[in-house]
Protein backbone atom coordinates (compact mmCIF):
# COMPACT_ATOMS: atom_id res chain seq x y z
CA UNK A 1 0.00 0.00 0.00
CA UNK A 2 1.37 3.90 -0.99
CA UNK A 3 2.32 5.88 1.74
CA UNK A 4 0.28 8.16 0.92
CA UNK A 5 -2.64 6.09 1.17
CA UNK A 6 -1.61 4.53 4.65
CA UNK A 7 -1.79 8.76 5.72
CA UNK A 8 -5.32 9.10 4.44
CA UNK A 9 -6.34 6.29 5.71
CA UNK A 10 -4.72 6.95 9.38
CA UNK A 11 -6.16 10.94 8.86
CA UNK A 12 -9.86 9.78 8.17
CA UNK A 13 -9.48 7.37 11.80
CA UNK A 14 -8.12 10.07 13.08
CA UNK A 15 -10.97 12.48 11.97
CA UNK A 16 -13.90 10.05 12.70
CA UNK A 17 -12.46 9.29 16.12
CA UNK A 18 -12.42 13.09 16.53
CA UNK A 19 -15.68 13.78 15.56
CA UNK A 20 -17.06 11.18 18.03
CA UNK A 21 -15.37 12.63 21.02
CA UNK A 22 -16.66 15.95 19.93
CA UNK A 23 -20.22 15.00 19.42
CA UNK A 24 -20.96 14.52 22.54
CA UNK A 25 -20.41 18.00 24.34
CA UNK A 26 -22.26 19.61 20.97
CA UNK A 27 -25.54 16.66 21.15
CA UNK A 28 -25.15 17.83 24.50
CA UNK A 29 -25.25 21.61 24.17
CA UNK A 30 -27.90 20.99 21.29
CA UNK A 31 -30.42 19.41 23.70
CA UNK A 32 -30.15 20.45 27.11
CA UNK A 33 -29.19 24.65 26.12
CA UNK A 34 -29.74 25.41 22.08
CA UNK A 35 -33.09 23.72 22.36
CA UNK A 36 -34.48 24.69 25.64
CA UNK A 37 -33.03 28.41 25.13
CA UNK A 38 -35.24 28.66 21.74
CA UNK A 39 -38.18 26.83 22.75
CA UNK A 40 -38.32 29.67 25.62
CA UNK A 41 -37.97 32.46 23.04
CA UNK A 42 -41.05 30.88 21.23
CA UNK A 43 -43.24 29.75 23.92
CA UNK A 44 -42.64 33.63 25.20
CA UNK A 45 -45.20 34.37 22.61
CA UNK A 46 -47.90 32.10 23.80
CA UNK A 47 -50.16 31.63 25.87
CA UNK A 48 -49.00 28.18 27.46
CA UNK A 49 -49.54 26.48 31.01
CA UNK A 50 -47.32 23.84 30.67
CA UNK A 51 -49.92 21.28 30.44
CA UNK A 52 -51.55 21.54 26.92
CA UNK A 53 -50.31 23.19 23.77
CA UNK A 54 -49.50 26.34 23.92
CA UNK A 55 -51.57 29.05 21.78
CA UNK A 56 -49.64 31.68 19.81
CA UNK A 57 -50.84 35.37 21.72
CA UNK A 58 -47.80 37.80 19.65
CA UNK A 59 -46.46 40.20 22.16
CA UNK A 60 -49.36 40.19 25.01
CA UNK A 61 -46.83 38.57 27.42
CA UNK A 62 -44.35 41.73 27.24
CA UNK A 63 -47.04 44.33 27.03
CA UNK A 64 -48.61 42.55 30.28
CA UNK A 65 -44.57 42.39 31.45
CA UNK A 66 -44.25 45.59 31.02
CA UNK A 67 -47.29 46.80 32.74
CA UNK A 68 -46.83 44.30 35.89
CA UNK A 69 -45.73 46.45 39.37
CA UNK A 70 -44.74 43.01 40.70
CA UNK A 71 -42.33 42.46 37.84
CA UNK A 72 -40.92 46.48 38.34
CA UNK A 73 -40.51 45.55 41.91
CA UNK A 74 -38.41 42.19 41.92
CA UNK A 75 -36.32 43.83 38.91
CA UNK A 76 -35.75 46.67 41.39
CA UNK A 77 -34.97 44.23 44.30
CA UNK A 78 -32.85 42.09 42.36
CA UNK A 79 -30.62 45.10 41.10
CA UNK A 80 -30.49 46.48 44.22
CA UNK A 81 -29.49 43.16 46.28
CA UNK A 82 -26.30 43.46 43.81
CA UNK A 83 -24.99 46.80 45.83
CA UNK A 84 -23.56 43.58 48.49
CA UNK A 85 -21.32 42.93 45.11
CA UNK A 86 -18.94 45.68 45.88
CA UNK A 87 -18.80 45.48 49.29
CA UNK A 88 -17.87 41.93 49.09
CA UNK A 89 -14.83 42.37 46.47
CA UNK A 90 -13.50 45.02 48.80
CA UNK A 91 -13.79 42.99 52.18
CA UNK A 92 -12.22 40.02 50.20
CA UNK A 93 -9.31 41.86 49.06
CA UNK A 94 -9.16 43.23 52.16
CA UNK A 95 -8.88 39.42 53.77
CA UNK A 96 -6.57 38.75 50.61
CA UNK A 97 -4.03 41.70 51.53
CA UNK A 98 -4.06 40.04 55.40
CA UNK A 99 -3.65 36.84 54.12
CA UNK A 100 -1.00 37.38 51.75
CA UNK A 101 1.32 38.46 55.38
CA UNK A 102 3.73 35.82 56.65
CA UNK A 103 1.90 34.83 59.42
CA UNK A 104 1.00 32.21 61.65
CA UNK A 105 -2.48 30.36 61.00
CA UNK A 106 -3.43 31.82 57.41
CA UNK A 107 -3.76 27.96 55.75
CA UNK A 108 -6.68 27.41 59.11
CA UNK A 109 -7.76 31.02 58.18
CA UNK A 110 -8.08 30.35 54.46
CA UNK A 111 -9.92 27.28 55.13
CA UNK A 112 -12.42 28.68 57.51
CA UNK A 113 -13.14 31.95 55.11
CA UNK A 114 -13.50 29.14 52.13
CA UNK A 115 -15.82 26.65 53.88
CA UNK A 116 -19.08 28.60 53.12
CA UNK A 117 -17.95 28.87 49.59
CA UNK A 118 -18.91 24.90 49.60
CA UNK A 119 -21.21 24.38 51.53
CA UNK A 120 -25.18 23.99 50.59
CA UNK A 121 -26.95 27.11 49.72
CA UNK A 122 -29.92 25.23 51.24
CA UNK A 123 -28.28 24.53 54.47
CA UNK A 124 -26.65 28.31 54.58
CA UNK A 125 -30.00 30.15 54.10
CA UNK A 126 -31.87 27.71 56.98
CA UNK A 127 -28.97 28.42 59.12
CA UNK A 128 -28.98 32.69 58.57
CA UNK A 129 -32.51 32.51 59.05
CA UNK A 130 -32.31 31.19 62.09
CA UNK A 131 -29.56 33.80 62.48
CA UNK A 132 -31.85 36.73 61.52
CA UNK A 133 -35.06 35.37 63.85
CA UNK A 134 -36.28 38.29 65.69
CA UNK A 135 -36.97 36.53 68.53
CA UNK A 136 -34.17 34.42 69.03
CA UNK A 137 -31.71 34.56 66.41
CA UNK A 138 -28.05 35.26 66.81
CA UNK A 139 -27.98 38.55 65.38
CA UNK A 140 -29.93 39.70 67.94
CA UNK A 141 -28.86 37.85 71.19
CA UNK A 142 -24.99 39.76 69.84
CA UNK A 143 -26.81 43.21 69.62
CA UNK A 144 -28.74 42.67 72.87
CA UNK A 145 -25.32 42.70 74.51
CA UNK A 146 -24.50 45.92 73.70
CA UNK A 147 -27.77 47.41 74.67
CA UNK A 148 -29.42 47.12 70.76
CA UNK A 149 -32.80 45.68 70.27
CA UNK A 150 -32.18 44.59 67.21
CA UNK A 151 -35.35 44.04 64.24
CA UNK A 152 -37.09 41.66 62.70
CA UNK A 153 -34.87 40.86 59.89
CA UNK A 154 -36.72 38.94 57.39
CA UNK A 155 -40.08 39.87 58.53
CA UNK A 156 -39.38 43.98 58.11
CA UNK A 157 -39.58 45.75 54.59
CA UNK A 158 -36.65 47.84 55.22
CA UNK A 159 -34.28 44.95 56.57
CA UNK A 160 -35.13 41.87 54.56
CA UNK A 161 -32.90 43.09 51.65
CA UNK A 162 -29.52 44.02 53.97
CA UNK A 163 -30.33 40.91 55.31
CA UNK A 164 -29.97 38.80 52.34
CA UNK A 165 -26.91 41.09 51.01
CA UNK A 166 -25.11 40.10 54.29
CA UNK A 167 -25.44 36.62 53.87
CA UNK A 168 -24.33 36.88 49.94
CA UNK A 169 -21.00 38.42 50.89
CA UNK A 170 -20.64 36.38 54.00
CA UNK A 171 -21.40 33.26 51.48
CA UNK A 172 -18.63 34.36 48.75
CA UNK A 173 -16.08 35.66 50.61
CA UNK A 174 -13.93 32.84 50.62
CA UNK A 175 -14.33 32.05 46.73
CA UNK A 176 -13.42 36.21 46.41
CA UNK A 177 -10.70 36.13 48.49
CA UNK A 178 -8.85 32.99 47.03
CA UNK A 179 -8.50 34.77 43.95
CA UNK A 180 -7.55 37.72 44.87
CA UNK A 181 -4.38 35.78 47.35
CA UNK A 182 -3.28 34.05 43.86
CA UNK A 183 -3.25 37.69 42.14
CA UNK A 184 -1.56 39.10 45.04
CA UNK A 185 1.25 36.01 44.93
CA UNK A 186 1.95 36.49 41.49
CA UNK A 187 2.77 40.23 42.08
CA UNK A 188 6.71 40.29 41.26
CA UNK A 189 8.11 41.51 44.33
CA UNK A 190 10.84 43.94 42.79
CA UNK A 191 7.90 46.44 42.00
CA UNK A 192 7.21 47.01 45.76
CA UNK A 193 10.89 47.59 46.25
CA UNK A 194 11.23 50.05 43.39
CA UNK A 195 8.50 51.38 44.48
CA UNK A 196 9.76 51.90 48.17
CA UNK A 197 13.43 52.89 46.88
CA UNK A 198 11.37 56.14 44.77
CA UNK A 199 9.89 57.20 48.20
CA UNK A 200 6.47 55.41 47.49
CA UNK A 201 4.68 54.96 50.81
CA UNK A 202 2.23 51.94 51.46
CA UNK A 203 -1.09 53.64 50.10
CA UNK A 204 0.73 54.55 46.96
CA UNK A 205 2.16 51.52 46.27
CA UNK A 206 -1.09 49.48 46.68
CA UNK A 207 -3.06 52.36 44.67
CA UNK A 208 -0.65 52.38 41.67
CA UNK A 209 0.75 47.99 42.16
CA UNK A 210 -1.96 46.23 43.62
CA UNK A 211 -4.59 47.55 42.00
CA UNK A 212 -3.49 47.58 38.61
CA UNK A 213 -2.18 43.95 38.58
CA UNK A 214 -5.41 42.31 40.53
CA UNK A 215 -7.47 44.17 38.11
CA UNK A 216 -8.30 40.80 35.63
CA UNK A 217 -9.33 39.40 39.23
CA UNK A 218 -11.73 42.07 40.33
CA UNK A 219 -13.45 42.23 36.49
CA UNK A 220 -14.03 38.55 36.26
CA UNK A 221 -15.35 38.43 39.91
CA UNK A 222 -17.65 41.57 38.57
CA UNK A 223 -18.87 39.79 36.17
CA UNK A 224 -19.60 36.38 37.30
CA UNK A 225 -21.18 37.74 40.26
CA UNK A 226 -23.43 40.30 38.05
CA UNK A 227 -24.70 36.91 36.59
CA UNK A 228 -24.87 35.25 39.36
CA UNK A 229 -27.15 37.81 41.19
CA UNK A 230 -29.00 38.27 38.66
CA UNK A 231 -30.37 34.29 39.42
CA UNK A 232 -30.39 34.74 43.12
CA UNK A 233 -33.57 32.20 43.87
CA UNK A 234 -32.84 29.55 46.84
CA UNK A 235 -32.06 32.16 49.40
CA UNK A 236 -35.01 34.07 48.82
CA UNK A 237 -37.75 30.68 48.12
CA UNK A 238 -36.19 29.01 51.64
CA UNK A 239 -35.51 32.26 54.14
CA UNK A 240 -38.76 34.39 52.87
CA UNK A 241 -40.99 32.17 50.65
CA UNK A 242 -43.65 34.78 49.98
CA UNK A 243 -41.61 37.10 48.57
CA UNK A 244 -40.79 39.29 51.71
CA UNK A 245 -43.06 41.57 53.40
CA UNK A 246 -44.21 43.75 50.45
CA UNK A 247 -43.23 41.85 48.11
CA UNK A 248 -39.15 43.11 49.64
CA UNK A 249 -37.23 40.38 48.96
CA UNK A 250 -38.51 38.52 46.17
CA UNK A 251 -35.80 38.54 43.23
CA UNK A 252 -36.95 38.44 39.52
CA UNK A 253 -35.86 34.46 39.28
CA UNK A 254 -38.19 34.16 42.02
CA UNK A 255 -41.09 35.46 40.60
CA UNK A 256 -40.19 33.88 37.58
CA UNK A 257 -40.55 30.68 39.10
CA UNK A 258 -43.50 31.88 40.77
CA UNK A 259 -45.56 32.59 37.75
CA UNK A 260 -43.85 29.50 35.85
CA UNK A 261 -44.89 27.10 38.69
CA UNK A 262 -47.55 28.26 41.22
CA UNK A 263 -49.90 30.04 38.90
CA UNK A 264 -48.57 28.05 35.40
CA UNK A 265 -47.78 31.02 33.23
CA UNK A 266 -45.48 29.07 31.36
CA UNK A 267 -45.67 31.90 28.40
CA UNK A 268 -45.52 34.42 30.96
CA UNK A 269 -42.57 33.30 32.47
CA UNK A 270 -40.47 32.36 29.30
CA UNK A 271 -41.52 35.75 28.21
CA UNK A 272 -39.96 37.22 31.79
CA UNK A 273 -36.91 35.03 31.46
CA UNK A 274 -36.15 36.12 27.95
CA UNK A 275 -35.72 39.92 28.75
CA UNK A 276 -33.48 38.99 31.97
CA UNK A 277 -30.94 37.00 29.56
CA UNK A 278 -31.26 40.20 27.14
CA UNK A 279 -30.23 42.63 30.35
CA UNK A 280 -28.13 40.27 32.07
CA UNK A 281 -25.77 39.87 28.05
CA UNK A 282 -26.32 43.60 27.62
CA UNK A 283 -24.75 44.52 30.79
CA UNK A 284 -22.01 41.87 30.59
CA UNK A 285 -21.32 43.46 26.88
CA UNK A 286 -20.85 47.00 28.59
CA UNK A 287 -18.51 45.59 30.83
CA UNK A 288 -16.64 43.88 28.50
CA UNK A 289 -16.27 47.06 26.58
CA UNK A 290 -15.55 49.28 29.33
CA UNK A 291 -12.57 46.38 30.21
CA UNK A 292 -11.34 47.01 27.16
CA UNK A 293 -11.14 50.58 26.58
CA UNK A 294 -9.46 50.77 30.16
CA UNK A 295 -6.87 48.52 29.20
CA UNK A 296 -6.42 51.00 26.32
CA UNK A 297 -6.34 53.76 28.36
CA UNK A 298 -3.62 52.55 30.29
CA UNK A 299 -1.31 51.48 27.42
Amino acid sequence: MPQTMRRSTLHRREHRAALAFVAVPVTGFLLFTLYPLGYSVYASFTDWNGLSAPKFSGLKNYVTMFQDPYFRKSLWNTVFMMLAIPVGLVVSLALALAMNRKMRGTTFFRTVYYLPVISSIAAVAILWQWAFNGDFGLINQVLALVGIDGPNWLQNAGTVKPALMIMAVWKGLGYSMLLYLAALQSVPRYLYEAAALDGANAWKQFVNITIPMVRPVTFFLLVTSIIGGSQVFVEVNIMTPTGGPEFSSATIVWYIWQKAFDNLQMGYASAMSVVLGLLVFLVTFLQFRLNRRNQFSID
